[in-house]
């Protein structure tokens, strides 16, 4: 916290009044991160919007701020604030685009209108903050890749609902 004040050109006092720890400030430096936001899609599928979008949060916990938000969160009681904050800001944040990706897929017919959209988001999200939890093998881009590839396998039309 005194490194931030100092930072910031302001007391410690100062930054307190805004948040109450250094959870909390780490939280909101991840919440302000503009890394994992809806752009454009420009011609991508909702299938490749979806792709881009678990690389953008892949990226994000690549940093040393991302780092340090899963610690905290790993080593957080879930009904703490800092867990609620993560959860309603992050994690259903990116569900809900997430669950607009796969709508838009049903939609335009690339994947099977019986797709139960909450379990398909379980096993696409789930995936990914397990291995950023656990850090037993890496959060990277070939994840992403796989994740993608075997999901869609899955809920791929195959030729009826």
């Amino acid at each position: 916290m005194e490194g931030i004040a100092a930072r910031a050109g302001v007391g410690k006092p100062t930054i307190y009044r805004w948040w109450p720890d250094r959870q909390s400030v780490a939280m909101a430096a991840l919440m302000e991160d503009q890394s994992v936001t809806s752009a454009p899609r420009r011609g991508r599928s909702s299938l490749g919007a979806l792709e881009k979008q678990l690389q953008q949060v892949v990226e994000v916990f690549a940093t040393p701020v991302g780092r340090n938000v899963a610690t905290m969160i790993a080593a957080a009681d879930r009904d703490s604030e800092l867990a609620k904050a993560f959860r309603n800001h992050f994690v259903l944040a990116r569900r809900a685009e997430g669950r607009s990706f796969l709508q838009e897929a049903i939609d335009a017919g690339e994947i099977r209108r019986a797709v139960n959209i909450e379990i398909a988001l379980d096993m696409i999200y789930g995936a990914l903050f397990f291995r950023l939890l656990l850090g037993h093998a890496p959060l990277d881009r070939k994840l992403v890749k796989q994740l993608v590839k075997e999901a869609l396998r899955g809920l791929r039309k195959q030729g009826r609902d």
